[in-house]
């Protein structure tokens, strides 16, 4: 997508790098990470409004540091510098940093020593979140101080007049309770930026541009029902109309009754039809007998194509395929440039075959799960489609640990329905991002009509989210917890006991597999 201003966020490794793409985003100014060793050309190509040098691991005297690029210096635009970011600043213009001692990890006093465009409006005293071992020892002559901490180290300074700052603590973070007018200053004080990121100017661009590359070709859209899927092929459709091709494919492992919602609730909702392909045999048959997590997604990431190539025979010449890949997917995958560890190969990112038979088309990459919904209101699709929650692409091949069978499945879909139905009966599905079942087909002792059973284990994982980058897990009500636990355990074949997850993303992904 064509980008009128871009804030530029180079990754060196912080934790809280994603944050900082968030907090700028959720100020309707749009921002773009790119890894610390990305080219000089990429930089320059993107001409930047400003640049953030994030946090990161590393002390920036160590041998093999990641470095400043100087052309971002001498691109004459806005720098804010983070922790190691900052670290990189002072180092540049010739300061010294070293570990002194003072090393501060959690909440700090900031005392705000001189007046600047980048704390107008905070406190003179407030609440940040510290996280270094290493700190400013010597400023360079061109910095002033704009404030320190309770333990008189360095915290924020600036030069040229403010345009090039730093700060040593994390303002992307809640823990820094101005963090935000902080970022906010940055942006519209500092660097000038424009509220031009919204639902609106998106939808508007993505059209104009999707007509200018598409033109007159035809386009297949592989429709999941999920939330990704639904919004992408409204987004497409608005563009091109009659040339767009929705194409359910049913891999068998769906939820349940998933077929007659696509066919009946969300056809409805896009005002277009949807075609449904039955392709479940071929994906059970290829998952024969594989239990690795990475080589399930692989096949039926690449099964889904060989599906989509089929089906496209039937309708005419297609040349593009369009996926609702989303910004998380990129980033946990290998990152935008490939630079980042792999969490996990997403289906619609790291699962595809090379040798595909068509130009990917994925709008919606730029975006984080909850600017897609906001999108899909502007577009205006009802609120029972765009809430909810999230579902991977390879479906319950990713929520059945170990082999995948028929029977697996179908133990699976009957207890994942019953938790989600519950979620929806007491009216707490809306406060929850993610809720699911998984089978962990670990034999467990159980009693049952004074019986020794020998079966499945059920686990319950319900997170609280904004974007999926990041989640809790849900405090679930007891009663809930009883009420499912109960139903499963005496109405779901091969199942005695239940189990619910309590694990946060990090150090735990949402999905198990």
């Amino acid at each position: 997508m064509r980008h009128k201003q871009t804030v530029l966020i180079i990754d060196y490794g912080s934790q809280y790098t994603q944050l900082i793409a968030r907090r700028i985003r959720e100020q309707s100014v749009y921002s773009e990470i790119l890894p610390h060793s990305v080219k000089t050309d990429e930089i320059i190509q993107r001409s930047p409004t400003a640049v953030v040098l994030s946090g990161g691991p590393d002390s920036v005297y160590a041998e093999g540091a990641p470095v400043l690029d100087s052309a971002i210096m001498e691109m004459g635009i806005p720098v804010l510098g983070i922790c190691y970011g900052f670290g990189l600043l002072m180092t540049y213009d010739g300061g010294v940093v070293k570990a002194n001692g003072q090393r501060e990890y959690g909440f700090a006093e900031l005392s705000v020593e001189n007046g600047s465009k980048l704390f107008s409006g905070v406190t003179d005293k407030t609440q940040v979140w510290m996280s270094h071992g290493d700190a400013v020892d010597e400023l360079p002559e061109n910095w002033s101080v704009l404030a320190r901490s309770g333990n008189g180290v360095l915290a924020a300074a600036e030069r040229d007049g403010g345009v090039v700052l730093g700060t040593q603590f994390h303002p992307e973070v809640i823990h820094t309770t101005e963090g935000k007018q902080i970022l906010s200053n940055f942006l519209f004080n500092v660097a000038g930026c424009k509220k031009d990121w919204t639902p609106a100017s998106f939808v508007t661009s993505t059209v104009e541009e999707l007509r200018d590359t598409l033109g007159d070709k035809r386009v297949l859209c592989a429709v999941s029902g999920g939330v990704d899927s639904a919004v992408m092929a409204k987004l497409i459709y608005e563009a091109i109309g009659d040339q767009l091709r929705c194409i359910f494919v049913d891999h068998g492992l769906l939820r349940k009754n998933e077929p007659d919602y696509i066919q009946e609730r969300l056809k409805e909702s896009l005002g277009f039809p949807i075609e449904y392909h039955n392709f479940s045999d071929d994906f059970l048959s290829k998952l024969n007998g594989v239990t690795d997590p990475e080589e399930k997604r692989s096949i039926i990431g690449e099964q889904f194509i060989r599906s989509f190539e089929s089906a496209a025979l039937t309708g005419g010449d297609f040349k593009f395929l369009a996926q609702g890949t989303l910004y998380p997917d990129v980033i946990e995958s290998g990152g935008v440039w490939g630079t980042a560890d792999v969490i996990k190969s997403h289906h619609n990112v790291g699962g595809l075959p090379e040798d595909i038979g068509f130009k990917l088309i994925e709008p919606l990459r730029e975006l984080f799960k909850d600017e897609v919904r906001e999108v899909g209101k502007e577009l205006g699709l009802p609120p029972d489609v765009l809430g909810r929650h999230p579902f991977p692409g390879p479906g319950l091949g990713v929520r059945i640990i170990g082999e995948i069978t028929e029977e697996r499945v179908e133990i699976l879909q009957e207890a994942d329905h019953i938790f989600i139905e519950a979620l929806k009966v007491h009216g707490i599905y809306d406060e929850i991002w993610q809720a699911f079942a998984v089978l962990v087909p670990v034999k467990t002792v159980g009693v049952m009509g004074d019986e020794r059973t020998y079966a499945n284990l059920i686990a319950l994982r319900a997170v609280t989210s904004v974007d999926g980058m990041t989640a809790d897990w849900y405090r679930m009500p007891e009663n809930v917890l009883s009420e499912v636990s109960n139903k499963i355990v005496n109405s779901v074949a091969g199942v005695n006991r239940v189990v619910y997850d309590v694990s946060s993303k990090p150090p735990s992904t949402i999905e198990w597999e």
